[in-house]
């Protein structure tokens, strides 16, 4: 059992604390992910679970596992997304890439069919701060199956500005 079964109940993604994501400001230096490319249809991914299935089996053999987890998705097309899993140090045979800027972010609550209304909400939201959105992410803060056992499905966006 790996670190992150023994700190949740689900056995699969932790509880997620909301606040410290909700409205804040955040900017990183060169954090380290791993990169890599998930397929999709209208936004629907076909072979998520094989890629991060793929892609964690490479981070826990390179130890670089982090104790808190992110993993950030560029909805880049209807066709296929970029996913970012954070770690802390680089991962033989992964594309890793290094992410740097200021961000702002909001949580928001819901099924995943509500992420176009997030995008919406998020860009009036870095509006009203004054500021313009370069990029986005979008962090899911846990999967299908453990949101449905908490009750709660959080989606962090993540605006760079």
């Amino acid at each position: 059992m790996d670190k992150l079964d023994e700190e949740s109940e689900t056995g699969c993604c932790p509880r997620f604390d909301p606040e410290p994501w909700d409205e804040k400001e955040v900017t990183w230096h060169d954090k380290l992910f791993v990169k890599d490319h998930v397929r999709s249809f209208f936004h629907i991914p076909l072979n998520f679970g094989r890629v991060m299935v793929k892609n964690m089996g490479r981070i826990e053999a390179a130890d670089a596992l982090l104790d808190e987890p992110l993993m950030l998705s560029d909805e880049k097309s209807l066709w296929g997304s970029d996913i970012y899993i954070a770690v802390k140090n680089e991962v033989p045979e992964a594309e890793m890439e290094r992410i740097s800027g200021t961000f702002l972010t909001k949580v928001f609550e819901g099924p995943y069919r509500d992420a176009g209304k997030w995008v919406k909400d998020m860009e009036a939201y870095v509006r009203s701060k004054g500021k313009d959105v370069e990029k986005m992410y979008l962090f899911y803060t846990t999967c299908p199956k453990c949101a449905k056992f908490y009750g709660k499905n959080y989606t962090v966006t993540l605006a760079k500005v």
